[in-house]
């Protein structure tokens, strides 16, 4: 497997080999030489920290001399499981397959606090790696591993959040604020921390997970939300603004009302009810949740009055701006910073609906429709039903993949090969999960 231990040996242009690959790694190859399979992983974005998962592109190989700092548009990365969920945290990512086999999660990137798991080095069983260079396998403490599927992945700044089918949601990572719902430690040493925590307390089966940057959302069954985690600007929605280290129902707003969908990635929360309202809370600076307030937070969930925007499927949440699905295919945008409507518009405290032309609509393309929306933390990532995928936003280090370093202030298509199925955001990076075109 491919490790560093210190960023200092990423950065030398005399870095050490990686280690040789040893036998219980993942192999990440297909079977048989003629077999295309169906569906695949790419990435792009900032390269350094191991997020990517390509190992050459830090270290390089002995063909080229320099390491590849940014991957400016998709790069296949090889995968022998379908992958079905992805997120990119500040610096890592983590990708999982809902397959009942043994490895069934896979990390890569910064593992400074575990966000990773233990990944432990080949020099000494008690010691982990910082940086995971190469695909590598999270082991969950599963009571049964062969029953039990990931069904989704969530990641913060440094933690990340795994929820599975049949034995609930687990946590690693960095704990300060109790963000991985269990009890806080004074003075924890997170690096090479072999705690990975099953979550306790939720009213019925957790059905979404969402990381902010240190706080936690969960979604259950019933269509309650729960939080926990850093609560200085209101971001867990808890009626304070203290620190919570296991979760806790929301009230506010929320109370009675069924939730289909939730978002956060910054300081700010979002939620989508089942008849299509959309609530928020946390952080207001950027006119996030000026619909509600005129105050910079809320520390309960607020219903925004949206006018004009039909019925709201999906909302997505970055770390200034917000955007919102409705039902027939349309995106609106507002906060602060590259909106998607041109250079003119950083800031918008009502809904501002981007034009479906700029999605490749047109009278002889009617039928097509944004079915999905995500957010980084400076950009907006959108799905179309052909699967097509659309970036705008802060091009921090090459994260839009559209090619160059510029800033995208229109959707503009991204070349994937395939038919994009799903994409996750972070800071500097992006992945995508396509299927080929049968």
């Amino acid at each position: 497997r491919y490790f560093m231990s210190t960023m200092s040996e990423c950065n030398l242009a005399g870095a050490s080999r990686p280690l040789e690959k040893n036998n219980t790694g993942p192999v990440f190859q297909y079977v048989g030489q003629h077999r295309k399979p169906n569906h695949k992983v790419f990435v792009w974005g900032f390269s350094f920290t191991g997020a990517l998962g390509i190992p050459s592109f830090v270290v390089p190989d002995s063909g080229r001399k320099k390491p590849r700092k940014y991957q400016l548009t998709p790069y296949r990365l090889e995968t022998a499981e379908k992958i079905s969920s992805a997120a990119c945290g500040y610096g890592f990512t983590l990708i999982a397959s809902s397959t009942r086999d043994v490895s069934k999660l896979w990390g890569m990137g910064l593992n400074k606090d575990s966000q990773l798991g233990f990944q432990r080095t080949q020099r000494s069983q008690n010691h982990s790696y910082d940086f995971v260079l190469e695909p590598s396998p999270v082991v969950l403490p599963l009571v049964n591993p062969l029953q039990t599927r990931v069904v989704q992945v969530a990641c913060g700044r440094a933690h990340s959040l795994v929820l599975t089918d049949e034995e609930g949601v687990f946590s690693m990572g960095n704990n300060v604020y109790g963000q991985c719902g269990r009890q806080i430690i004074e003075d924890e040493v997170y690096s090479g921390s072999h705690i990975i925590h099953k979550i306790e307390g939720f009213s019925s089966r957790v059905v979404q997970v969402a990381c902010g940057q240190d706080h936690s959302l969960f979604l259950t069954e019933t269509g309650k939300v729960f939080a926990c985690g850093w609560g200085a600007d209101g971001q867990t929605g808890l009626g304070h603004h203290n620190i919570s280290s296991s979760p806790v129902e929301l009230g506010g707003d929320l109370a009675g009302v069924k939730v289909q969908q939730i978002s956060t990635y910054g300081d700010c929360s979002l939620a989508v009810s089942t008849d299509g309202q959309l609530y928020g809370w946390g952080n207001s600076e950027y006119l996030q949740l000026a619909l509600a307030t005129e105050a910079t937070q809320i520390n309960s969930p607020r219903h925004l009055p949206l006018k004009d925007c039909g019925k709201v499927v999906q909302a997505a949440c970055g770390g200034t701006q917000v955007a919102v699905l409705n039902e027939k295919g349309e995106v609106f945008v507002w906060g602060y910073g590259i909106l998607g409507k041109g250079p003119k518009l950083s800031e918008s405290s009502v809904p501002e609906m981007i034009p479906s032309s700029l999605f490749g609509f047109a009278e002889l393309n009617s039928s097509a429709v944004v079915t999905r929306i995500r957010c980084g933390l400076n950009h907006f990532a959108a799905i179309t039903d052909r699967g097509e995928l659309f970036v705008w936003g802060k091009n921090v280090r090459g994260c839009l993949g559209i090619g160059k370093r510029d800033d995208q202030y229109f959707p503009w298509r991204v070349t994937v090969p395939g038919l994009v199925v799903d994409v996750a955001c972070g800071v500097d990076h992006m992945v995508a999960l396509a299927k080929s075109i049968l």
